[in-house]
């Protein structure tokens, strides 16, 4: 299939995928986040020094890693948020912790000012609109992440993890080249490896 013929395929799947996203957002129960957070805290163990974190604030009906974020800065890790940069297209991270000050990004999501340290992230919590047992995505479309993730595992390496409704999960997303995999997902349900394995669910 040519470049061509898969973007068109991926505007498609972008449209289905958003309004599959949008159902179960609101018909998720109340406490789906807490959910997601228990998972995360699972995965994530304590750490001696901490690791830096870099989750994502919520935009639409993107699954909400908030209350994970809070309790990963209670443990001692450094929580973060990306940036995504005007010049280049991809993402920086700043250091960042709940009920620190927030400024409008690029397209209107909530990030830290200028003054927040850059960091480099060694987990980072990736938002979709679909995903499939690959551990590949469907995002936005404009790469940032992608970029993110292939620049972070060329420079030491990245445990990408990608966070959404169990719901989200579709049999195959049409992908690129440049498409980079996550190693695994978490969702209300638990951790799900990339190639399909469950490390752990809900019983």
């Amino acid at each position: 299939m040519g470049a061509d013929s898969i973007g068109k395929t991926k505007v498609a799947a972008r449209a289905e995928a958003r309004q599959v996203r949008g159902h179960l957002f609101d018909t998720a129960p109340k406490d789906v986040a807490e959910d997601l957070a228990r998972h995360l805290l699972s995965l994530i163990k304590p750490h001696e020094g901490g690791e830096v974190i870099a989750g994502y604030w919520p935009v639409g009906s993107e699954i909400d890693p908030r209350s994970a974020l809070r309790d990963l800065a209670r443990r001692g890790h450094e929580t973060a948020l990306p940036v995504c940069r005007a010049d280049q297209g991809g993402l920086l991270f700043r250091k960042w912790q709940a009920g620190e000050p927030l400024v409008a990004g690029l397209f209107g999501e909530m990030v830290p000012d200028e003054s927040a340290p850059e960091v480099r992230p060694r987990i980072l919590l990736v938002p979709l609109l679909a995903y499939d047992g690959e551990g590949y995505r469907l995002g936005q479309g404009g790469g940032h992440y992608d970029r993110a993730i292939s620049q972070l595992r060329s420079s030491g390496g990245v445990l990408a993890v990608g966070l959404a409704f169990a719901g989200q999960l579709v049999d195959r997303v049409p992908r690129e080249n440049h498409d980079q995999p996550l190693d695994m997902m978490v969702t209300e349900t638990g951790i799900h490896l990339a190639g399909g394995r469950n490390q752990s669910s809900e019983q």
